[in-house]
């Protein structure tokens, strides 16, 4: 019987960039700056899909506060993340919009957004000035590996397309294919089976910037599912008190805790669940009062009173707060006036899991960048890079998460230039 499988049709290129993301686009940009021609294959219908989504409540392009903060926002990666932002960093960032036509603020919070705190006419902006620069893209084109059987061969990518299988041979490649959150908008980690069937080390990926499960009352879901916990501090566990405290609010859902105060602490509460099976998140909730004067204004008599409407009365502890305070406060503080004061200022909310990570803004994990050299070109393959979501680091929410993709996408593609010119097929 004679074979079945569709014959695959091929296409030279000379750098394809697999992913439509921030980093790929960036990288997209950088060659063509440079008169090297790009080709940009993504399994989507259209780029940018999480781009987009993730502009529908404004826009968070980058931050402004001063750079050592803000390199400082990168954890363990830090010093490998201030290497690509000395190629690309927040103020560039900002210069970039700016030369597409769209105008940038600094709200209150130190966060920076397009005037009109929206993702699309950016995006456009953006497509517009990558296709005048001969930029061609490829949608629906899905990367299954390498067609030749082997990493370390970057001529031979197969994709499925819409018109079958398609074998694209290149002189460079740049990866950027994204993490695995919103496997809907195209970062579904797919990857990971092609890169590690050759060798190359893959950090498991794991939820970042995501909510947290923890065992509600039927009585609290209820009555609070949905309520947004404003003014208030968290911090992480730290041997059972709390560690250095953090300003902002978040709300209580069925399942748990989400929103950006959560989110900032994110990366420290999950690997403390990864360690320990559970953890605490201590929650502050009267940041503007010192712990003295709670402690004096609970002790205050409160006659015939019930406690819940004194400490409305004396401390405005009502609502979401009271009964926040009301679930995860000892049965014994409600006897115990110094034991109460002192869990209004740190009341510990036990969090039992992560939320799946395709709810999570991001992710962390990815291709170690041990594996990588300063170029971001894999050690094991030469010619094939990898940039933005897809390695090994993470950022809080604040714009540090876009700022360090696009910065990445610059490195991988100066370093695809440098590899082009070293093999004798550099720009002209």
């Amino acid at each position: 019987m004679p074979d079945s499988t569709p014959t695959a049709s091929s296409a030279t290129v000379r750098v394809a960039i697999v992913g439509g993301g921030p980093a790929g686009l960036m990288a997209a940009e950088t060659l063509a700056r440079q008169g090297i021609q790009a080709d940009v294959y993504d399994a989507m219908p259209s780029v940018g899909r999480k781009f987009l989504l993730a502009g529908r409540g404004g826009l968070n392009l980058t931050h402004g506060e001063p750079a050592e903060r803000f390199r400082q926002r990168y954890g363990g990666r830090s010093t490998a993340v201030a290497a690509w932002l000395g190629r690309l960093d927040a103020q560039g960032v900002r210069d970039w919009a700016h030369g597409l036509g769209i105008d940038t603020f600094v709200g209150s919070s130190g966060r920076v957004f397009p005037r009109e705190m929206k993702a699309a006419p950016l995006l456009r902006a953006w497509l517009s000035r990558l296709r005048a620069a001969g930029v061609r893209f490829h949608m629906r084109h899905r990367w299954h590996g390498w067609a030749a059987g082997s990493v370390a061969d970057p001529q031979a990518l197969h994709f499925d397309t819409p018109r079958g299988p398609l074998v694209v041979r290149a002189n460079a490649v740049i990866l950027a294919l994204g993490g695995a959150s919103w496997a809907r908008l195209g970062s579904d980690g797919a990857w990971i089976a092609a890169l590690e069937a050759h060798g190359v080390e893959v950090a498991p990926l794991r939820p970042a910037n995501c909510g947290f499960e923890a065992n509600w009352s039927a009585h609290l879901r209820e009555r609070c599912a949905g309520m947004p916990v404003k003014s208030v501090a968290m911090a992480l566990d730290n041997a059972g008190a709390p560690g250095a405290w953090r300003r902002g609010e978040f709300v209580l859902t069925g399942a748990g805790i989400e929103g950006s105060l959560v989110y900032a602490l994110s990366a420290g509460l999950r690997d403390a669940i990864d360690a320990h099976g559970a953890t605490c998140a201590w929650v502050d909730l009267l940041p503007d009062l010192p712990a003295q004067r709670v402690l004096a204004q609970v002790a205050h008599p409160r006659g015939a009173r019930s406690m819940s409407s004194h400490l409305q009365s004396r401390l405005g502890l009502k609502g979401v707060k009271a009964a926040l305070l009301r679930e995860c406060a000892d049965a014994q503080a409600w006897h115990d006036t110094a034991l109460l004061a002192r869990r209004i200022k740190a009341l510990p909310l036990r969090l039992l899991r992560a939320r799946p990570i395709d709810e999570a803004i991001s992710s962390a994990g990815g291709v170690r960048l041990e594996a990588l050299d300063q170029a971001l070109m894999l050690k094991a393959a030469p010619g094939i890079f990898c940039a933005g979501e897809m390695l090994d680091w993470e950022a809080p929410t604040g714009g540090y998460l876009l700022t360090a993709c696009m910065a990445s996408g610059v490195v991988a593609a100066e370093g695809a230039r440098a590899f082009l010119a070293g093999s004798g097929d550099g720009a002209p």
